[in-house]
């Protein structure tokens, strides 16, 4: 008998007592393993989540929780065959696994590069500039994102058992929020080997990821205002979850990703001649046999001018009739089985509905050729298309996961936008078009019903990455229909998970909270220029004082004649003093930057290893000749990086004149080695 999936709880793997239910392979029926619906104990779990997993993640500071996830990426790589193996008996070819097990890898590594590089190595994240909320500057304000000390619990569809997990799992963990993940059950026996392998790993923090295998009752219950749902499956379900108590009145966060009815819009300008029209029919096809349609970002709606209608069905028809249907570990097979036998059953209850107002013009419902395995056996499925009739509402209401998809027509741009937004929210849309009126006609249309949006033309397509490939950079989710969630998105889905909070106080005491000097704060003047301090010994507040430098008319003119830099402020005296903002001959503002570089650097090779560019830079007033300009440099946030011998070091400098007025302002960035700690 196959073996009883475990769970991993509370730092130990959990077998049910009872045989549980088969889960079959979905190319031959065979049992791959059972499930039981006797699951650990999920109190414990969120518990355990809560008092060890949460700690040890907040512990550590940003740049080393994205450092494991790298580590956690690398280490699944080396077991990519064995993922292969049981994601075929999913019913996904290769080219479906390489989205599902290698679009998860790739997840954990952009997560990993975006909390190296634009997250502080800290574990506070500030949001926006320092709010200033008195005259004298005594009292202000700063947004800061801060840790929950709670749980994410991530209930993930059977579709995408491995990338699924792992893109919720990224920004969790690097907002320092332990995870529970609850994988659907047709396919959870290959989300156990993945979590089993990470587990083995050692790489994580005990606590900071948890396996549910089986029913997740009482789960919510046990949840609170600190805690996380993320849910990706049907509107139904979610519906059941927005209306659990501790969600709607308990404070329990819950974002939902449900059903889509995707589109892909063919502008009115495409003919058949053009690249952009075989651009749309391979995307579509793709859409439809890419893990046999069940995507949540597959095309169901195939929106097309009237005109175009006939030449796209028939293109359609032509490269569906050589898609092959099959095994998915068959090397001639390009579209694997169904999930199950239950999920095709309820594609066809779906083409039924939908085809009470649309004709079939492609593929049998019933009935398809089937290679390299037994037809009867296997959960497999022909591609469906449909032609919907003028003012069709099922193709906007109904949806078949599974590789189906419907044509509808439109006359006008208007109502190509309107037709999209039957769909009453959506993850992602395409348009394909070459017009960039079109384009902008159609993209601020539909914007508003749609998550992510891809315009598809000649000029991008050879790098593009489709219309169903959600990218960890980019947000996923969608308006009504589709949730109304969002996941990932880089650094924003990071922040999703963290609470963001104004703090007010003194400009000493919201540089102590934070780490990160404040203006209006302490500065440390010292004999010992800061430039000459190594990382180990550098603080926040370490301040470089310059002496004063006088701006001649000879810097000016020798500045303008060695950089070509003549504008007339510069040059032009009548000029210049007709001008309202200048009244005269002024220095150029990267002139009055590069001789502040001259009064705070120290030229003697030290620590500082490199200048690596400079942010937020602002000229305030007008520098003119004889003025006498002082520079400030306060060390504003000190970054160690990981697995590095350097940091990085941000610099506050205000440069002021005779008056003590400020002429320009902007951040410095160096590169500093770390010491002796």
């Amino acid at each position: 008998m196959s073996q009883v999936l475990e769970s991993y709880a509370q730092g130990s793997w959990f077998t049910p007592t009872d045989e549980g239910t088969p889960l079959a392979d979905a190319n031959t029926g065979e049992t791959v393993a059972r499930i039981s619906r006797n699951g650990p104990d999920v109190a414990g779990m969120i518990d355990h989540a809560r008092s060890v997993g949460g700690p040890a993640l907040r512990a550590l500071t940003f740049h080393q929780r994205a450092n494991l996830l790298k580590e956690v990426a690398k280490h699944l790589m080396g077991h990519k065959d064995e993922f292969y193996a049981l994601s075929h008996r999913t019913g996904a070819t290769a080219r479906d696994t390489m989205v599902d097990v290698d679009g998860g890898f790739g997840t954990l590594f952009g997560f990993s590069s975006k909390g190296r590089r634009e997250l502080p190595n800290s574990t506070v994240i500030l949001d926006g500039p320092l709010e200033r909320l008195s005259k004298g500057g005594t009292f202000v304000a700063q947004h800061v994102y801060t840790s929950r000390p709670g749980v994410a619990v991530q209930i993930n569809a059977f579709n995408f058992p491995v990338w699924g997990m792992l893109e919720k799992l990224a920004p969790a963990f690097l907002a320092g929020l332990p995870s529970i993940v609850k994988p659907a059950g047709q396919t959870a026996y290959l989300t156990v080997a993945v979590v089993r392998r990470i587990i083995e790993s050692g790489l994580l923090p005990e606590g900071s990821l948890q396996l549910l295998v089986g029913s997740h009752r009482g789960l919510l219950d046990q949840l609170g205002p600190q805690d996380i749902v993320g849910f990706t499956g049907s509107a139904a379900t979610g519906a059941i979850l927005r209306n659990h108590p501790n969600v709607v009145s308990g404070g329990v966060q819950l974002n939902v990703e449900a059903d889509s009815l995707n589109c892909s819009i063919l502008g009115p300008d495409v003919t058949v001649e053009d690249p952009e029209f075989d651009l749309f029919v391979k995307q579509v096809v793709t859409e439809m046999t890419v893990k046999a349609g069940q995507k949540c970002t597959a095309i169901r709606r195939v929106i097309v001018p009237s005109s175009m209608a006939e030449a796209v069905t028939e293109a359609l028809v032509a490269r569906l009739s050589r898609v092959t249907v099959g095994a998915a570990d068959h090397p001639d097979v390009r579209m694997g089985a169904l999930v199950s036998l239950d999920q095709r059953e309820e594609v066809r209850k779906a083409v039924k509905a939908l085809r009470t107002s649309s004709a079939l013009v492609f593929g049998d419902p019933e009935r398809v050729e089937v290679t390299g395995a037994d037809d009867g056996s296997g959960a497999f499925m022909s591609p469906i298309l449909l032609r919907a009739e003028p003012g069709a509402r099922e193709p906007h209401e109904v949806e078949a996961f599974g590789p189906v998809s419907t044509i509808i027509t439109y006359d006008t741009v208007a109502e190509a936008v309107e037709t999209a937004a039957l769909g009453k929210g959506s993850l992602v849309g395409s348009l394909v078009t070459h017009d960039e009126v079109v384009a902008r006609e159609v993209v601020l249309g539909v914007a508003p019903w749609h998550g992510r949006l891809l315009v598809l033309d000649r000029d991008d397509a050879a790098e593009s990455t489709g219309h169903g490939s959600p990218l960890p950079v980019l947000v996923h989710g969608g308006p009504g229909r589709a949730g109304g969630g969002e996941e990932m998105g880089g650094v924003r889905g990071v922040k999703h998970h963290m609470q963001r909070t104004a703090i007010q106080g003194s400009p000493d005491m919201i540089t102590a909270v934070t780490g990160h000097w404040t203006t209006g704060s302490r500065r440390a003047v010292g004999d010992e220029h800061p430039f000459r301090k190594d990382l180990s010994r550098l603080r926040v507040g370490d301040t470089i004082a310059s002496a004063e430098r006088t701006v001649t008319r000879a810097d000016i003119d020798h500045f303008a004649e060695f950089t070509g830099d003549t504008f007339y402020a510069h040059t032009d005296e009548e000029a210049a003093a007709a001008n309202p903002l200048f009244g005269g001959i002024v220095a150029h503002g990267y002139l009055v930057v590069s001789l502040a570089a001259g009064l705070f650097v120290d030229p003697a090779p030290g620590p500082v290893l490199a200048n690596f560019g400079v942010d937020h830079l602002r000229f305030l007033t007008p520098v003119k000749e004889d003025a006498v300009i002082k520079v400030t440099l306060t060390a504003k946030q000190i970054t160690p990086r990981t697995n590095a011998d350097y940091g990085e070091v941000r610099w506050d400098a205000i440069v002021t004149d005779q008056d003590g007025e400020a002429v320009a302002t902007y951040d410095v960035l160096t590169l500093v080695a770390k010491g002796d700690a």
